[in-house]
């Protein structure tokens, strides 16, 4: 899982390196925070002790994947992404968002002890 999202926060700084200039501390700054914070919040929570601590950073990555997701069509629709290059970062990211979907109930449930 860990590994996925540092692809994606990788990815993300690539994909930005061609934005226009005037987007260096706007979008392309935003798409890199997100994609960096998503494998960030997985290590910080894993370093946790307790699966409550770590259930709590795997939603925080949840929402960051949410926010790069929709970062990554704004840029599409502004035309800094082409569409393939969108549709294959969109696939990308949903998968991880499964992914962190799936790992953040396990958690949950085995918390709760259920």
């Amino acid at each position: 899982m860990w590994e996925k999202a540092h692809e994606m926060a990788v990815r993300s700084y690539r994909l930005t390196e061609g934005f226009p200039k005037h987007e260096l501390f706007g979008m392309a700054s935003q798409i890199r925070r997100c994609g960096a914070s998503i494998p960030a919040n997985i290590t910080e929570g894993c370093g946790r002790l307790g699966n409550s601590e770590l259930h709590r950073f795997l939603q925080i990555a949840c929402g960051s994947a949410s926010e790069l997701e929709y970062h990554f069509l704004l840029a599409r629709d502004l035309g800094y992404l082409s569409l393939a290059e969108y549709a294959s970062v969109q696939e990308q990211v949903l998968e991880m968002k499964r992914m962190l979907v799936a790992l953040t109930r396990k958690v949950g449930v085995d918390r709760n002890g259920k």
